[in-house]
């Protein structure tokens, strides 16, 4: 069965960030304080500290937005990927750390979150305003409409590790699901996504590892399945 026509990014991709940064704090504000340790599909990262990583990607978005380039793009909201192969994740200790020194995390963490995610979305209006705009990070050039699909992109995964065990959280944004499945298609490549029977959901839980492939799968991709995960 051929995958979903997914078609080309949203014209307006930070009004698509905005709704999918809006739904992580949706799914995070009203947690008590314990939930901040419950598991997430994140190996080893609890709801903390995967809030944590979210939140320092959404503050390097915002040194990203005030980094505009002159170079020539090196990699689109696909190929940016292909740095970060499975495995890649950094320390979890980290963040873990971090997360610890927030007492009352269902204030002050989720308050931080909604201050930086918000100031990042409101950035990424004000450089998408030039469709032309180039910006820096991690070492590559991006269009801003390819940079920001990046960020929708990584938020959209995380928002299905953060519910793991949140059933009331709510589902991602839609489009920001086509968004990264646009991605994932790019990354596996129409001969092999032409065979995929999966919801969009299931798709990117399985394409990034975060299900298991069952018998069914393995027949599905047959070559293709060792591929898997796309992304960490």
């Amino acid at each position: 069965m051929r995958a979903p026509e997914r078609g080309a990014l949203p014209l307006r991709l930070a009004a698509t960030l905005g709704r999918t940064y809006g739904r992580l704090t949706e799914t995070v504000q009203g947690l008590a304080d314990e939930d901040f340790a419950r598991p997430t599909r994140c190996e080893q990262m609890a709801v903390g500290p995967l809030l944590v990583h979210l939140l320092y990607d959404a503050e390097r978005a915002l040194t990203a937005f005030a980094s505009p380039s002159t170079s020539e793009p090196d990699r689109d909201f696909v190929s940016y990927w292909k740095d970060f192969p499975a495995g890649s994740g950094s320390d979890p200790s980290f963040v873990q750390v971090v997360a610890s020194a927030y007492k009352n995390p269902s204030r002050s963490l989720v308050g931080h979150w909604r201050e930086v995610s918000e100031a990042a979305v409101r950035a990424a209006a004000v450089a998408s305003a030039d469709k032309h705009h180039l910006v820096q990070t991690q070492g590559h050039v991006l269009r801003i409409g390819d940079f920001v699909a990046t960020l929708v992109t990584e938020a959209t995964i995380h928002h299905l590790d953060l519910t793991l065990e949140l059933p009331d959280a709510p589902e991602p944004d839609p489009e920001a699901l086509q968004v990264t499945a646009r991605t994932l298609d790019g990354l596996f490549g129409p001969e092999a996504w032409d065979v995929i029977a999966w919801d969009t959901t299931t798709y990117v839980l399985k394409a990034t590892g975060r299900l298991p492939l069952d018998d069914q799968d393995l027949e599905m991709l047959g070559d293709h399945a060792s591929r898997l995960p796309l992304i960490g």
